[in-house]
């Protein structure tokens, strides 16, 4: 399976890198004071999918496109097992069945300045 996971456009300094990417869907959303980017009064959300091959590189190389002129973004990517949530120079490739793992990235996205509410992941229940 591949991972899925959206970019939002205007998060990159080098927006070159969404030529290699495969976007499966694109819509623009108005942004409000809950987003907490005043700067911008809109954003361009893609879909896109990345092969598992695939996934490790284009982590880093979103990781080293991330704008943190204004403050800190993330992307984020799942299969099945398997999510990379991706700062800034820092990836986080965690087991989707493991909470504490999640926890330890919202603990990092929070130190950085990222609003709370837009960490909240949970892990998977295992089937038994």
């Amino acid at each position: 399976m591949n991972y899925q996971g959206v970019i939002i456009k205007e998060s990159l300094t080098n927006k070159d890198i969404l030529k290699d990417l495969q976007i499966l869907n694109t819509r623009i959303e108005k942004v409000t004071p809950r987003h907490k980017t005043p700067w911008l009064k809109k954003w361009t959300l893609h879909t896109i999918e990345v092969s598992k091959d695939d996934m490790p590189k284009i982590a880093k190389r979103i990781s080293k496109s991330l704008d943190i002129s204004h403050g800190h973004w993330y992307a984020d990517f799942k299969d099945a097992n398997t999510h990379f949530i991706i700062f800034k120079d820092k990836i986080f490739k965690v087991d989707r069945y493991k909470q504490e793992q999640y926890d330890g990235m919202k603990k990092y996205g929070v130190s950085l300045g990222i609003p709370e509410y837009q960490l909240i992941f949970k892990a998977k229940k295992q089937n038994k």
